[in-house]
């Protein structure tokens, strides 16, 4: 099986959302700039220092994206450990791969996707830890 192991929201506002989850959660945001398209990662609770995972099992963290017109929903993000293979997978089962796999500094491969439905989602393949 392939878990979900992170979340994704869009914002129109990054300050305004940023500021509602700090506040209201007391999630600790990360806000990168320009050039990893102004994506916030989340911390949604206590995370090992050592691994950088959430200490608490079944957690997980996210991150916020600048609102677009093809992208207005949150999503997750699904683990995997081969993303050709699960490229593959999906398109063979209906969906469509959006873009093509970029990898993120630090974490993996990443790439997103529509299902059979038209819901959005992406799938990672994680560095090793």
């Amino acid at each position: 099986m392939n878990p979900v192991v992170h979340f994704e929201m869009p914002y129109e506002d990054q300050g305004r959302m940023v500021e509602f989850y700090s506040k209201t959660f007391g999630w600790k945001p990360n806000i990168l700039g320009p050039e990893m398209g102004n994506y916030v990662v989340v911390e949604t609770g206590e995370r090992d220092e050592v691994t950088k995972m959430p200490k608490k099992p079944g957690m997980i963290n996210g991150g916020l994206y600048q609102k677009t017109g093809d992208n207005p929903f949150p999503s997750v993000v699904i683990a995997v450990d081969d993303i050709a293979e699960a490229m593959k997978n999906i398109e063979m089962a209906g969906g469509k791969i959006i873009g093509h796999p970029v990898d993120i500094p630090g974490t993996g491969t990443y790439v997103s996707f529509t299902d059979t439905e038209g819901n959005r989602a992406s799938i990672i393949k994680p560095l090793p830890m």
